[in-house]
């Protein structure tokens, strides 16, 4: 597998001078994926946003992880109705047009 899209997670950890069972546990929680290649963990590039979000939840705003389980659930719903809201403006558009 290559690894162009995939950031070593010992990187992420130095990065942003974090513990590892930080990331674990974000692992653990389901909020995010890891791949192992070779005995080196890895994470998807797409996923660095939402895991740097969840850094500065945890560590800047102190919020537990299940404090950060939540929000992240929450600003998932809230992205999927600013979707469907996009959605049903254009098909609302569509009509005021006629």
């Amino acid at each position: 597998m290559e690894t162009e899209n995939l950031i070593p997670v010992q990187q992420i950890v130095t990065h942003h001078k974090i513990e590892i069972s930080f990331i674990n546990s974000l692992y653990d929680f389901g909020l995010i994926e890891i791949t192992t290649i070779e005995e080196t963990r890895y994470v998807l590039k797409e996923q660095m946003s939402e895991i740097e979000k969840m850094i500065r939840l945890h560590y800047e705003l102190d919020i537990n992880l299940e404090g950060v389980e939540t929000i992240s659930h929450l600003l998932k719903r809230v992205e999927i109705m600013q979707d469907e809201m996009t959605i049903l403006k254009n098909r609302l558009l569509i009509y005021e047009s006629e």
